[in-house]
């Protein structure tokens, strides 16, 4: 599913005019009777409701216009509010005013003293229509609107709101909250969801969002690309259950390296290692130092370990590459993960730098991984392997120290930030947190949709690490950006279930892996 700015969606709106021979008029007719059926679906009867649509003088008061004039055709009798002159409307809007009248015209409210002495007669209303403003607001609201705005927000608090498009205040095009804006509990949006759907702050003030098609192919979204920012739906993760053949062993499922684990810290090879097993792998081998191996190896059963030159602090020393050992470990393998629990030791950082520019095999990067290249990018090699199969997957402190930025510069631009790093050296770029971002080298940029904040834990970091390089291993003809959005999304999907379970306080990294079969079931599942 796409992600559109107000500019995109616009573009994409006369596209479905000019090039499909959809007329405006049939799309604003379909977007309003999006909106009634939601009302109808989420609030049923509604004949039992008191409804109130609150239209501005654009196309949303069109909109909103178009869903009176619905409802009452379903026999319904919802107050409309015109928070502007009749003669103000142009085009589809005017025609939907002139739809509209012989049903009853609209109360008019002409400013502040008008909507005084309407605002007591809407005490009894149980759902509010927001459609004032819409998505094209690009600076603060002010004025007499938002007058109206504070009033609906602070007097009518067990009425529902439902925002068309967007809640009136907020900007389709960013993240941010540019000022006050009205409350919603849901927002019914069109065609794709906007920028302010997705991301945060904003995200969390829209309420429950629905996108309705109203008319545009979809062939029209997917053929643009220009639009890649995306909001991956479980469909098109249907792929990663594609049925073994019955004559399948081991082999055939991709042998995964994970290079990781140092004293103190052993906990986290085993939880990658397990993550690889479950995410499907055929064969999973820790290589770790020789002081760690036995912990590593008590943890679990169904890896193998190897043992390596070690540091006096116990972590994999550079010896490991002198000695060849880690030459001759890479024969068989498919993948290779480094860093869970490896260390910051300088001579084990240099040994991430060498083996990150050394095997060709598609490689995962995190933790301490990826710190090894902190200040050092400059010695990252791309023509190692193939674009987009050196998978990074920073959190934000992470990113800060690989890009020199601060966290919050990082955070503040994160889509850009993580299409920039991607594109400029050529990996697949994991940016974790709330809406992680999966970049490649082309631009394109996928925000996930599962997770929570339970699963702000230690050792969740490490079992993602391990499901990248676990499907990694399975898939190898197949986009390695696509594949690390997949791991994202049933790693998220297996936080959720256990946070459904055991709630978010009390969610463990452990129990993320005894949640990836069922996430993997609900994969086959219908939405």
């Amino acid at each position: 599913m796409k992600i559109l700015n107000s500019a995109e969606m616009k573009r994409i709106d006369l596209l479905t005019t000019e090039r499909y021979g959809i007329p405006t008029l049939t799309l604003m007719e379909n977007a309003g009777r999006g909106v009634v059926e939601f009302l109808n679906a989420r609030f049923a009867p509604l004949d039992k409701e008191r409804i109130v649509i609150l239209c501005g003088k654009g196309n949303n008061g069109g909109d909103g216009m178009m869903v009176a004039r619905l409802l009452r055709e379903q026999g319904l009798r919802p107050r409309v509010l015109l928070f502007t002159a009749p003669t103000d409307f142009r085009g589809d809007a005017a025609a939907v005013y002139a739809q509209l009248v012989p049903s009853g015209p609209p109360d008019i409210v002409a400013g502040p003293v008008t909507w005084q002495a309407a605002a007591p007669s809407l005490e009894k209303a149980t759902i509010f229509v927001d459609a004032l403003l819409g998505t094209g607001l690009s600076k603060p609201m002010e004025g007499f609107l938002l007058g109206v705005v504070r009033d609906i927000n602070a007097n009518f608090p067990t009425a529902k709101v439902v925002a068309v498009d967007l809640p009136s205040g907020m900007s389709a095009d960013s993240g941010d909250l540019i000022g006050e804006h009205m409350r919603a509990d849901y927002s019914v949006t069109f065609t794709a969801p906007k920028i302010a759907h997705v991301f945060p702050p904003a995200c969390e003030q829209v309420g429950e969002w629905i996108v309705k098609q109203i008319g545009t192919p979809a062939e029209a979204l997917e053929n643009d690309a220009t639009l890649n920012l995306n909001f991956p739906e479980k469909k098109d993760f249907a792929w990663v259950k594609k049925p073994r053949p019955a004559a399948s062993n081991k082999g055939n499922f991709g042998h995964v390296l994970i290079l990781a684990g140092s004293i103190g810290k052993t906990g986290a090879a085993a939880l990658a290692a397990k993550a690889a097993l479950r995410a499907g792998a055929g064969l999973v081998t820790v290589a770790t130092s020789r002081s760690a191996l036995p912990i590593i190896a008590s943890l679990g059963m169904e890896y193998m370990t190897e043992g390596l030159a070690e540091t006096e602090e116990g972590a994999i020393s550079f010896r490991s590459i002198d000695d060849q050992r880690l030459d001759k470990l890479m024969g068989g393998k498919t993948v290779l993960a480094v860093g869970p629990g490896i260390g910051s030791h300088p001579e084990t950082a240099e040994l991430v730098r060498a083996v990150v520019n050394t095997y060709p095999v598609p490689i995962v990067l995190d933790a301490d991984g990826l710190n090894a290249f902190a200040g050092h990018m400059e010695f990252f090699r791309q023509d190692v392997r193939a674009p987009g199969a050196t998978v990074f997957t920073p959190h934000p402190g992470e990113m800060a120290r690989l890009t020199g930025k601060t966290t919050a510069a990082i955070q503040s631009q994160r889509v850009a930030v993580a299409r920039e790093f991607a594109h400029h050296f050529g990996v697949t770029l994991v940016l974790k947190g709330y809406r992680t971002l999966i970049a490649s080298p082309d631009g394109k940029v996928e925000a996930n949709p599962t997770g929570n904040p339970g699963m702000a834990t230690g050792g969740t970091g490490d079992v993602l690490t391990g499901l990248t390089a676990g499907l990694l291993a399975q898939f190898p003809s197949h986009p390695a950006s696509e594949v690390a959005a997949a791991a994202v999304y049933l790693h998220g999907l297996a936080g959720d279930l256990a946070a459904r379970e055991l709630g978010q306080p009390s969610l463990l990294a452990g129990d993320l892996l005894d949640k990836i079969p069922q996430a993997y079931k609900l994969l086959d599942q219908g939405d």
